[in-house]
């Protein structure tokens, strides 16, 4: 037995078992914030494991425990899942806020437990700090997992610690004393195994001077028969001169709540309240009586109890076999401690008579046969061998029925999962979609088969999965196992009518895709074909119909030859037009011979073999239209083209010939022969002339009437219009009655002026030779040239002299008004001695004078208006070049003047 007073002395000289708050613990690790390397790496492993202990529970897991918290959601799920309580809904965002908001929900929660969070905020999780992280991470472990620890009045820190000292106190070479150095050798940790579990760990095989191999140890063990998962290496420990007390003390938590739910070993003390004296002898009576009425009570209740442990039959449900257990713990905790406590007070009696008896020099007290100290003690140790075989045997038990409950869960959720997947499966894979499906809906239905071939290919798996467990249940003596190979077999069965069902469709399918795509090439050929044809038949009917718009013989018959030429294109196109009706043809056929239903028309185009052969009916109706309206244009234009002949023959006979009449008029104008009255009776007579040509005029309008009516807008055969001849015959008209006039003006002026005919000659030809453009008129500039060939100047007397030709502002002065100036100005001109005495003078009193003088003295329209008015000079001092000036007033003034 243990001893418990050892037990709680050791406990006492490490100091009193005094509760830490867990925010001196917060305390601690802000002041440890700069973590050495090796404790950082210890405290991210355990606190990550630690972690993961808890988040499996809800299927999740964290890899990096800075980064897996910085969101705040895994964090929150962890604290529900180790609290049990429901926390404020998280933020689903991706934002920092969203991220913040979260982790500031989970360290409110954890400031609602009392716990008062020092230099830890928001920002710094969500920013990957590790420090910060790690010391969050440690004050939930303190929270939920060590504060609530107590053992004897202390709690947290000082009560696990007590709870170790208590439970190692009895193993050798194990002292624990805190949480770092005393846990270096590994043995402390396998202690505490062996204590709740001794058939894990066999301790006296382990040494001290063995930590690696007695960490590992001690780790496996745990994680592989006590669900606690490996929260440090053991190479980390060993290495270190101190190991993280954190961390140590996370991992050993672990190993409380494991063992927490374990049957307590009930050390009881009994200590006598009176001592015996030679005085009361008559007690040693009454512990006789009761020694041995208690020897015979517990005898019976050992002989009893015995036969109820060594019952090994199994029960076929884990709750039948949890029921036993459940009996056996009831044993361990109702009925075994008052038993126990019962046979320390038989150990205590009877050592107390004893000594009693030896103090008093009376022969020690003898019990009979079999109701020995020793024979108790023999019993016990046989009640207790019983009852670590039912434990052991229960658990086997427990560990069968789980593994049957387990295997027989998995059985059925795997047969659920295979019968829900191939439920409709028959159905779809029996079905004929595929016979009235396009080639691309083949084509899609046989991907969905394939994809459906590797689906239940995947599924085999399950199939062998479900057939194994049945195996094993049926091994493993289940107790429902016709039940279980029914559905099995079933389930087989189904199986193997899948995989024919499936090859079968597959076969089908490819059949059909491939008969569909020998349909889809004779489509496509069709598509190709048709579509060009097609075009080429509309374009012939918008042609064949299209009104045309021709003006002359050549245009139409251009029209004919291109039609010609269309209609000999015909056969080849009808050729053309059966073969693409023939590609119809052919797709019929072997839809026919291969029992497939066309769905639709052809993917590839909506032309229709009945639209191709209706277009050609057109096609074949348009052509002799179009024959038709060609000729009966051809005619038009025929009769057009007669019409054009006949008036450019006649117009290019006028035309020219009001030419010519227009010119003799203006060199007659010019020219000036004879006097003015026989200018005048020739113009009457060449009038006359004219108007005796009017008939040809009349016949070039009656031509041009029917010209018109045919809509006749150009004539290639002439460059004459009626109108231009018409506005020449007019213009021919009203000049030679404008020239008329302007003799018979002529004749009035000089016979009111006394203009004498030489007079007019010279007005004539000075007018004619500023007369530039032979208009018959002086414009502007022309006019101002010539006064300052008569000696005017600057631009006041010009426009003084403008206005008086030239009253009605035309901008021109005609021959009339010129010779109305020139009679006015040569009242006042100078005698014919002033102009050779003003010679003279330019020629420095010679008799004659040069050229050059000329143009060098005078303005350059005055100066060439004298030169070709001067005869050459021939006296006898006569030069190169000279003129005679003499000659000038004699043309000018005449041989009377002079």
């Amino acid at each position: 037995m243990v001893d418990y007073h050892a037990s709680n002395n050791q406990a006492s000289s490490g100091g009193p078992a005094v509760y830490m708050d867990p925010r001196e613990q917060e305390n601690d690790w802000d002041r440890d914030l700069l973590l050495d390397p090796a404790w950082e790496k210890q405290q991210r492993k355990t606190f990550t494991a630690w972690c993961n202990s808890h988040l499996r529970k809800a299927g999740t897991q964290i890899e990096n425990i800075e980064e897996d918290f910085r969101d705040g959601l895994k964090l929150m799920l962890l604290l529900e899942v180790i609290s049990g309580e429901r926390l404020p809904k998280p933020e689903r965002g991706k934002m920092r806020v969203h991220k913040i908001n979260n982790v500031n929900k989970a360290l409110d929660y954890i400031a609602s437990k009392g716990v008062k969070l020092v230099s830890i905020g928001a920002e710094e999780i969500v920013d990957g700090n590790a420090k910060m992280t790690l010391g969050m991470i440690w004050t939930i472990i303190l929270r939920f997992a060590i504060q609530d620890i107590s053992v004897e009045e202390t709690s947290a820190k000082e009560g696990l610690l007590l709870w170790c000292q208590r439970k190692t106190a009895p193993y050798k070479n194990v002292n624990v004393q805190n949480f770092h150095i005393s846990w270096k050798d590994g043995l402390a940790f396998n202690a505490l195994i062996h204590r709740h579990r001794p058939e894990l760990i066999d301790y006296d095989k382990l040494r001290k001077d063995d930590p690696l191999t007695n960490l590992n140890n001690a780790f496996e063990v745990a994680e592989k028969y006590l669900d606690i998962p490996k929260m440090m290496d053991a190479e980390d420990i060993v290495n270190t001169a101190r190991p993280d007390e954190k961390a140590i003390m996370t991992y050993v938590s672990s190993f409380y709540h494991a063992f927490s739910g374990a049957q307590k070993v009930i050390f009881p003390l009994i200590t006598p309240k009176k001592a015996i004296s030679p005085l009361n002898f008559p007690f040693y009576s009454c512990i006789h009586i009761s020694h041995k009425n208690i020897i015979l009570s517990l005898l019976e209740w050992i002989r009893r109890t015995i036969p109820w442990l060594e019952n090994r039959a199994p029960e076929k449900t884990m709750a039948e076999m949890q029921q036993k257990l459940e009996d056996f713990r009831g044993y361990r905790r109702v009925h075994k401690p008052p038993k126990v406590q019962e046979k320390c007070q038989l150990e205590i009696n009877f050592n107390t008579l004893q000594t009693k008896l030896r103090l008093s020099n009376r022969p020690a007290f003898m019990p009979s046969e079999g109701r020995m100290v020793s024979d108790i003690n023999g019993s016990w140790h046989n009640l207790e061998g019983a009852e670590k075989g039912y434990e052991e045997w229960m658990l086997n038990e427990i560990r069968r029925l789980e593994r049957l409950d387990h295997l027989a869960e998995k059985f059925r959720q795997k047969a659920t999962i295979h019968e829900s997947w191939t439920d409709g499966k028959e159905a779809m894979l029996t079905q004929k979609d595929y016979e009235t499906a396009s080639l691309s809906e083949v084509k899609a239905l046989l991907r969905k088969h394939e994809a459906f071939e590797s689906d239940l290919a995947a599924h085999q798996d399950r199939v062998e999965q479900i057939a194994a467990i049945a195996q094993e249940l049926n091994e493993l003596d289940y107790y429902d196992s016709p039940s279980v190979n029914a559905r099995c077999q079933k389930i087989c069965e189904q199986w193997d009518a899948l995989g024919s069902l499936t090859q079968s469709r597959r076969e089908s399918l490819e059949r059909t895709e491939k008969q569909l795509e020998s349909i889809d090439e004779l489509y496509l050929e069709y598509a190709k074909r048709a579509a060009p044809f097609n075009n080429w038949m509309e374009g012939a009917m918008e042609d064949l119909q299209d009104m045309f718009i021709v003006h002359n013989i050549e245009e139409i018959q251009g029209l004919i030859t291109a039609h010609e030429q269309f209609k000999s294109t015909l056969p080849e196109a009808n050729k053309e037009r059966e073969a693409i009706q023939a590609i119809q043809a052919e797709v019929q056929k072997i839809a026919q011979y291969n029992g497939i239903k066309l769905s639709g028309g052809n993917p590839y185009t909506t032309i229709t073999p009945k639209s191709i052969d209706d277009k050609w009916h057109k096609v074949e109706q348009l052509v002799p239209q179009r024959d038709r309206a060609l000729q009966e244009e051809l005619a038009k234009q025929q009769s057009n083209d007669h019409l054009r002949r006949k008036f450019a023959t006649q117009a290019n006979i006028v035309g020219p010939w009001i030419q010519t009449k227009m010119e003799e008029i203006g060199r007659i104008s010019i020219e000036m022969n004879g006097t003015l009255e026989d200018q005048l009776v020739n113009l009457r007579e060449y009038e006359q002339s004219i108007i005796e040509y009017k008939p040809h005029i009349d016949q070039l309008e009656g031509d041009h009437q029917l010209i018109q009516e045919a809509l006749i807008f150009d004539n290639k055969y002439t460059a004459y219009t009626m109108e231009h001849l018409r506005v020449g015959w007019e213009q021919l008209l009203t000049t030679i009655a404008r020239t008329i006039n302007e003799i018979e003006n002529q004749i009035l002026t000089r016979d009111a002026k006394g203009i004498s005919q030489e007079q007019l000659h010279e007005y004539r030809t000075s007018f004619n030779h500023f007369d530039k453009d032979h208009s018959g008129a002086l414009m502007a500039e022309e006019f101002k040239a010539c006064l300052i060939s008569l000696g005017y100047d600057g631009d006041a007397e010009f426009a003084r002299i403008m206005g008086i030709v030239d009253p009605n502002n035309s901008g021109a002065v005609t021959f009339q008004a010129f010779i109305d100036f020139m009679s006015r100005e040569t009242t006042d001109t100078d005698t014919a001695d002033q102009v050779i005495a003003s010679f003279k003078i330019l020629a420095a009193d010679k008799n004659f004078i040069t050229a050059d003088e000329l143009r060098r003295e005078l303005p350059p329209d005055q100066a060439e208006y004298c030169i070709a008015r001067m005869a050459p000079y021939s006296g006898p001092d006569a030069k190169p070049g000279a003129l005679d000036y003499m000659s000038f007033s004699t043309a000018l003034y005449g041989e009377s003047d002079l």
